[in-house]
């Protein structure tokens, strides 16, 4: 069983930086893609931040050059620095995972994709 955690979330001026964490435990698995989304009241999910092997990253156009995205595959975590925070970046941010699930040797299942609880991240104008 796989679970991301995740930590950081808060409340923030405009203009004020935030670092969001997310370590993925369970059992033993590959990781493939690493990333964020973030759902406001009113509106869908959507993507803002991943983060593949090799460090290949994604933004979401309204987060380019304020958002930085990185992953520590040793600790199985991935991090998200937000700086120049807006008001209109306010929603719950949730951390997204494609992991391959270790079957033995050097086996591994399917990729699937796992999702954290969300953190609420507010900033105030």
């Amino acid at each position: 069983q796989v679970q991301l955690v995740e930590s950081g979330g808060g409340l923030v001026q405009a203009g004020g930086s935030l670092r969001l964490s997310c370590a993925a435990s369970g059992s033993m698995f590959r990781i493939n893609v690493m990333g964020w989304y973030r759902q406001a009241p009113g509106k869908q999910r959507e993507l803002v931040a991943r983060i593949g092997t090799g460090g290949t990253t994604n933004y979401a156009d309204s987060v380019k050059g304020r958002f930085t995205i990185s992953r520590d595959d040793a600790k199985n975590t991935v991090f998200l620095q937000m700086s120049s925070l807006k008001p209109e970046d306010t929603a719950v941010y949730y951390c997204y995972a494609n992991l391959s699930p270790h079957i033995g040797g050097s086996v591994y299942a399917a990729p699937r994709d796992y999702w954290g609880q969300g953190t609420q991240v507010t900033v105030s104008s």
